[in-house]
């Protein structure tokens, strides 16, 4: 079962690479305010407190990949 939406997974494999959340807006076409919006919905489904926590998480739950 996967925990992302293809978007949030964008977000974060961007977000990973190194990308700043204006980058990341520029490069996926949204408002710097919806990668926020991602970013704290994912940290919110994953109950941590911090973008470096979700990353964590995520590649612990095999959702990303560095």
């Amino acid at each position: 079962m996967r925990i992302l939406t293809q978007r949030e997974k964008q977000v974060f494999d961007l977000l990973i690479s190194n990308y700043s959340t204006k980058e990341i807006a520029a490069m996926l076409g949204i408002s710097d305010k919806t990668v926020r919006n991602h970013i704290s919905n994912v940290m919110l489904k994953l109950g941590v407190k911090g973008r470096a926590q979700a990353v964590v998480e995520l590649l612990r739950l095999h959702e990303i990949h560095i």
